[in-house]
């Protein structure tokens, strides 16, 4: 049964539950290489990292035009969805296998994240009035390392089935999911929207100050998921290899999950300094790494290490100070449909900037392409300063 909270006590939940469920995101990529010979199928790991992406977008899609996480309980749909979300994860191991199962039941896990991810935000949000970059600091950090547990279960090399990281990663997303649904109820500053307006979409688009934290959102999102997905393949390259071996997947872990550190840091400076300039800082750092790594190549290993592990630090920093501004851009009633929508764009702008990047390996190396993902964080910042301005114009119009 729920009970009455401190949002201190809450946070902690819901960064634990958070951690839990989104294990399932990147559970398909640690599985890929096995389930590729299986199926005889090469080079499926953009397709599987697609599939849910697409998913990830129809699920936030759906739950922004309908304001699900706001006129519906959010503790409620967390549970159903991490419940749903574990349940097509795990079909991959019980049905029979082929691709169109296994590209089916990851859409399916990517659609059901979208009550799991932004959701949990939304409840964040609605235990926090001041403070909220920090506490979304933890909450994406949660993220971060849910994203990169299944990289840890490959790297400790343990000799287990490819089945058990579906089976581990839903048996951690049904935990998370009863921990929010049974123990967290609603937070007390959250305000419900029981009407449901086609019309709420173009409303918040013309609100500048969304716009700008959206902005700067959408350049992060075009660098930070390819950076993810083909971290394997560019430490392999570093490395001289030609295969991925276990401790190619423990320093792909560790790549990724040190992201989960510095978001909850950069919550703290943001309680300091504000999260636009946190933001601004970290999009800048992770940007100027997209270039750096083109030169890493033939270097010593703790040259070309560090510059990935800074890279994992500063590609994630960014993304709670975005999404904290996006909440505090809209009216309290609209928070929970705001973050969705401009989750729904950004990973619709990861899945382009995947499979391009799938498509210039053709005649580019890895490093290479993932250079050019500096473009993201430079049009993120631009475009996030423009609107920034067009916003004090509007806010000053209107007093």
């Amino acid at each position: 049964m729920k009970s009455s909270l401190t949002s201190r006590g809450a946070l902690i939940l819901i960064v634990l539950a958070q951690f839990l469920g989104t294990s399932l995101w990147f559970a398909g990529n640690a599985v890929a290489p096995e389930i590729s010979q299986i199926l005889t199928r090469p080079g499926i790991l953009a397709t599987v990292t697609t599939a849910v992406q697409l998913g990830f977008i129809l699920g936030t899609l759906v739950f922004a035009i309908f304001s699900i996480p706001d006129r519906f309980s959010p503790s409620d749909v967390f549970f159903f969805s991490s419940v749903l979300a574990a349940s097509f994860n795990l079909l991959i191991v019980i049905l029979p296998m082929s691709l169109a199962q296994v590209l089916t039941c990851r859409f399916m896990v990517g659609f059901f994240l979208a009550g799991i991810y932004p959701v949990g935000m939304k409840i964040a949000a609605d235990y926090f009035q001041k403070g909220l970059g920090s506490a979304l600091g933890y909450l994406v950090g949660a993220l971060v390392l849910g994203t990169a547990f299944p990289h840890l279960l490959k790297g400790l090399d343990l000799n287990y089935s490819w089945k058990l990281v579906l089976w581990c990663t839903s048996g951690l997303a049904l935990l998370g999911g009863f921990i929010v649904g049974f123990f967290v109820p609603d937070g007390p500053f959250r305000t419900v929207n029981s009407k449901f307006d086609f019309g709420l979409l173009p409303k918040l688009a013309k609100i500048n100050a969304l716009k700008s934290a959206a902005s700067g959102y959408f350049g992060h999102m075009w660098e930070g998921y390819t950076f993810w997905a083909f971290v394997p393949m560019i430490i392999v390259l570093f490395k001289g290899n030609e295969v991925m071996d276990s401790s190619d997947s423990l320093l792909s872990f560790f790549v990724i999950a040190i992201g989960g550190i510095s978001c909850a840091l950069g919550g703290i400076f943001a309680n300091r300094i504000g999260s636009k300039k946190v933001a601004q800082l970290a999009l800048a750092g992770s940007g100027i790494c997209c270039v750096s790594v083109v030169f890493a190549a033939g270097l010593p290993d703790w040259v070309w290490i560090g510059l990935l592990l800074l890279w994992g630090i500063l590609v994630t920093a960014d993304s709670p100070q975005f999404s904290t501004l996006v909440a505090q851009s809209v009216p309290p009633e609209y928070r929970g449909t705001a973050l969705t929508l401009v989750n729904c764009i950004g990973f619709a702008i990861s899945i382009v900037s995947i499979q391009f990047a799938q498509y210039l390996l053709n005649w580019l190396t890895i490093d290479q392409v993932l250079g050019l993902l500096f473009a993201g964080p430079l049009l993120g910042i631009l475009f996030f300063r423009v609107y920034d301005r067009r916003k004090i114009i509007q806010i000053t119009s209107q007093t």
